[in-house]
């Protein structure tokens, strides 16, 4: 769920809780770690090594299983009603960036806060509570982009995780909004059918802030190595796009044309049209091996043309339904760990370039997959190595891509000095000059506290997936405060 301001006293109000939760967040988080220093004896004086030791130990002591771990020196007592397994814990984060091609602006100093929270019912009724606050004031301070694309994107509330866990034997319920995520690769997604997206900055935020959860009910069983895993999402949550004007609107053309929309089309999120899917997993001789089936309402949208062929063009993003089957499969080869998706879509729809077809549109059914290789190298660098291809089955030549559309990425991640840490990523179509790059350079300046900067270059024809954004190069830093 996402709240946008609509109005003047929205937004005064939007600013003043996001700046309020940033300072409630940050004096939380320095009142408890100092308080923590004290007790253990060290002080405001420990030194860097120590702080760095207690980081470690505390992201030890705070992972999801560790959460619900019994104290087995309390198991005589009952646990209380709503009882919390951890404390508060979240991130602030303040992100700056400038979009450094022609027309040169700002586009981005954005607030980011989110608070999450872990408990029980009993010991086999578990919750977690979490929203996050976004507050951007460029769309304040700058009048660059449109009006739409300002009340869009200038303040938002978020509910992200909010959910009940009830265990009985070897089956775990899940109801509530959730993230179901069933594959993940480096830089773009395939086999994660299921995640909603917030597409309104392509796929450069982290994929943790980028997924929408799920309003879902999901039921998971477990046996030794085998897994099933059956969703149902009665009304399903889309990709958020945004609005013409923005500087990462998917829509694009292959030639430059006066072009008007309408407002996206949500009406199909119903019962009428609910997502349901199965995934059944299995570990086999060191071979993690998953395959599903998935129907869904598409999260994201087809631009249709109301237009008529002589008339100015008008589209619509609508969201029609499809079927996807596929699979994933993992294996640590020692030197490496092998990872691999496949998708098959069917019902999809895609924009041609022919004035007499209808809506602008033809049904393409798909392939997709991708294959990586994860190296860690000596002095703790990591290599990842990725192929991925798309074919188009029942291929139209009058669609802006080609039958077969192949890449590969390559991604790089080490310490530099310190608490320094670079990383690249660069993702390279095989079919035509079509290429994103991503350095990133992060500094652990100190417990909990990380401060980063990077650029985002985009370069490509103006419908290939990167060259839609060729205008859209930016440098960025973020602040983060974590805990």
């Amino acid at each position: 769920m996402v709240v946008n301001e609509k109005g003047g006293q929205a937004v005064i109000s939007g600013h003043v809780a996001a700046v309020l939760l940033f300072l409630l967040l940050i004096s939380r988080g320095m009142i408890s770690a100092c308080a923590a220093d004290m007790d253990s004896g060290k002080g405001l004086l420990s030194s860097p090594l120590e702080n760095r030791a207690d980081t470690y130990q505390m992201a030890q002591a705070f992972t999801f299983d560790d959460l619900f771990k019994e104290d087995d020196s309390n198991s005589d007592s009952s646990p209380s009603i709503f009882r919390q397994t951890s404390s508060w814990r979240g991130f602030s984060q303040l992100e700056f960036a400038e979009t450094i091609a022609s027309p040169k602006h700002a586009s981005k100093l954005r607030l980011r806060s989110e608070l999450s929270n872990l408990g029980q019912l009993s010991p086999n009724v578990k919750w977690k509570l979490s929203a996050r606050i976004d507050y951007d004031a460029i769309y304040d301070l700058s009048d660059f982009y449109s009006r739409q694309v300002r009340r869009d994107q200038r303040f938002e509330l978020f509910l992200r995780e909010n959910y009940l866990d009830v265990s009985v034997a070897d089956f775990d319920v899940r109801v509530g909004r959730q993230h179901i995520v069933w594959g993940e690769m480096i830089g773009l997604f395939f086999a994660d059918v299921v995640s909603a997206k917030d597409m309104r900055e392509f796929v450069l935020p982290d994929f943790d802030i980028l997924r929408i959860p799920q309003w879902a009910i999901r039921t998971e069983y477990s046996k030794n190595d085998f897994h099933a895993d059956l969703i149902w999402i009665p009304f399903a949550s889309l990709d958020e796009i945004g609005w013409p004007g923005a500087d990462f609107y998917p829509f694009a053309l292959p030639v430059a044309a006066p072009v008007s929309f309408l407002k996206e089309d949500r009406s199909g999120r119903n019962v009428a049209h609910s997502n349901y899917g199965i995934r059944l997993s299995q570990l086999a001789n060191g071979w993690d091996v998953s395959a599903f089936y998935y129907h869904s309402l598409d999260a994201a949208p087809t631009f249709h043309r109301i237009s008529q062929p002589w008339e100015p063009l008008l589209f619509q993003a609508r969201h029609g339904e499809i079927d996807q089957a596929g699979g994933t499969v993992t294996k640590d080869l020692g030197s490496a760990v092998l990872k691999g998706e496949f998708v098959y879509t069917h019902g999809r729809r895609f924009n041609v370039i022919r004035p007499t077809a209808a809506d602008g549109l033809v049904r393409q059914d798909t392939i997709d997959y991708a294959l990586g290789l994860d190296f860690t190298l000596p002095l703790d660098v990591r290599l990842n190595l990725q192929f991925f291809q798309r074919a188009y089955l029942n291929y139209d030549q009058d669609i802006f891509q080609d039958r077969l559309e192949s890449g590969g990425s390559i991604f790089l991640q080490g310490d530099l000095w310190r608490d320094f840490q670079g990383q690249v990523l660069l993702i390279h179509s095989f079919n035509r000059d079509e290429w994103m790059l991503r350095p990133r350079l992060t500094w652990n300046f100190a417990r909990n506290w990380k401060l980063a900067a990077g650029a985002d270059i985009f370069n490509g024809p103006p419908t290939g997936l990167f060259g839609r954004f060729d205008n859209s190069d930016r440098v960025y830093t973020e602040l983060r405060f974590s805990f």
